[in-house]
């Protein structure tokens, strides 16, 4: 891929609720943007939707004077919901994700049992095909298909920079589960591995930081630092050694606070449920579909 004599202006913002990082990513060149997984907030107690992170990207991009040419998801959060219909109601940009969303919309359909939801990826403006190339201004982007977190997830590299999200966390973190529905480790590991053949001065961006050690939030690295330094993928760790430990890690993870909240607001692009006849969205949530899980992160 070719690079511009521009690298991208990356900045990230923090939501510490659910330790998640979205991105405005730009074009110095163009004053041109995309926005990265943006989160909309949630208060888990009221059941209430509300939108101050979002804004926060809002008044950055208005206030530097940026033009959102794309609003870019890697796949459907399974613990935070997605702003991404609220930011294009009032950006008027294009909301994208990778193709195999379908895959994952037809997995939690049945899970919700929804069986008119139309599991076609309709919920997007734009379904990108693993190695698709498109612009940020001036900056070529490509779409590299990374499942095993997911069965849809997708890295954006654009310029020198790859948003990688929950395939790979900071090299103090290691990586991400592998065990949601339609998850696999070993995909994960060729994901990983394909991430990491990248150029060595690849700039790596996270989509969540747990903040190991209680040290403060960080989010960029480089594919030579995971290389050297990730704890559970640095250069000499097999493909049998890593999917042992990440599935014995797997199973002693909590299911996350809000997956079966977020996911069915995610799997509709970010979309709320339909309201019914008294103007309210309802959640369904099944119960006893998944085993409890008694113990706790560590």
């Amino acid at each position: 891929m070719s690079q511009s004599p521009h690298p991208p202006v990356v900045t990230g913002f923090f939501h510490g609720e659910t330790s998640s990082i979205a991105y405005v990513c730009a074009d110095p060149a163009t004053r041109r943007c995309a926005v990265i997984d943006p989160v909309l907030d949630f208060d888990r107690n009221a059941r209430a939707t509300y939108c101050d992170f979002a804004d926060r990207m809002l008044a950055f991009v208005r206030e530097g004077g940026l033009e959102v040419e794309w609003i870019l998801d890697t796949h459907p959060h399974a613990d935070h919901f997605s702003a991404a219909p609220y930011l294009k109601g009032r950006l008027g940009a294009p909301i994208a994700i990778g193709a195999c969303v379908v895959n994952v919309q037809r997995i939690w359909k049945e899970i919700y049992n929804l069986p008119d939801f139309p599991a076609d990826g309709s919920q997007w403006d734009r379904l990108f095909a693993d190695g698709e190339r498109f612009r940020v201004g001036d900056l070529e982007a490509e779409v590299l298909f990374t499942p095993g977190h997911t069965a849809a997830s997708i890295a954006y590299r654009i310029g020198d920079a790859a948003f990688v999200h929950d395939t790979l966390f900071m090299p103090d973190g290691g990586t991400a589960r592998a065990d949601f529905p339609g998850g696999n480790a070993e995909a994960q590991w060729r994901s990983i591995r394909r991430l990491l053949d990248l150029p060595p001065a690849t700039r790596l961006f996270t989509g969540h930081d747990y903040q190991p050690g209680g040290r403060e939030p960080r989010w960029e690295s480089t594919v030579a630092q995971h290389r050297a330094h990730n704890i559970h993928v640095h250069d000499g760790v097999t493909e049998a050694e890593f999917v042992r430990r990440r599935r014995g890690r797997d199973a002693d993870l909590p299911l996350p606070a809000l997956m079966l909240d977020a996911l069915q607001v995610n799997m509709r692009g970010g979309r709320l449920p339909e309201p019914e006849a008294n103007g309210t969205s309802y959640l369904k949530i099944p119960l006893n579909r998944f085993p409890p899980r008694r113990r706790s992160e560590g």
